[in-house]
């Protein structure tokens, strides 16, 4: 009878543990949650706005470029203030001219064309720009003195609408 009795008290530990388990009870288990807060993103920005450009000559008088003739030996110089705007951690940029000679009829050895050169203030800068400024860019158109005889007479260098670009550039050690 002993073992009767310890079959029937195994048997009843066993249903009441099977219970407790299986819905007839509950068992308890901790668990937590928490929630972080990571922030937005927010986009930057890049921009360029010019202002109204000026054409000068050697002697640095301001010339109208529509009505202006240029003779071998000229130098003209085109400034233009732009206001860049570079809004964003590791944001850098280039400036490069645009329709500096989309259509050109002067003979290549005769005229040089400058790259854009850069300035904030009176201080010279160079690409990539990295901060927010308003920046003097300036080109030159220079009729060679060394062109001869009658080469190039009336011919026209069109310079359409002169303009600056400004493309983003990924800084060093970035990828």
């Amino acid at each position: 009878m002993k073992n009767s009795a310890l079959i029937k008290g195994t048997a009843a530990i066993t249903v009441g543990a099977a219970l407790l388990l299986g819905g007839g009870g509950t068992l308890a288990s901790w668990n937590a949650s928490d929630t972080g807060a990571p922030g937005t993103i927010v986009a930057g920005d890049l921009n360029v706005a010019a202002a109204a450009g000026v054409w000068k000559d050697r002697a640095n008088n301001t010339i109208n470029i529509n009505t202006y003739k240029v003779v071998p030996g000229d130098k003209l110089t085109y400034t233009q203030n732009l206001t860049v705007t570079l809004t964003g951690d590791k944001m850098a940029a280039t400036i490069t001219a645009a329709g500096t000679g989309a259509e050109n009829g002067f003979t290549p050895a005769n005229v040089v064309v400058t790259a854009p050169a850069l300035t904030i203030g009176s201080t010279p800068v160079s690409n990539p720009l990295k901060t927010s400024a308003t920046v003097t860019a300036t080109i030159t158109f220079e009729f060679l003195s060394s062109t001869t005889g009658r080469s190039d007479v009336g011919k026209s260098y069109n310079f359409g609408s002169v303009g600056f670009n400004l493309n983003q550039v990924t800084q060093t050690g970035l990828s």
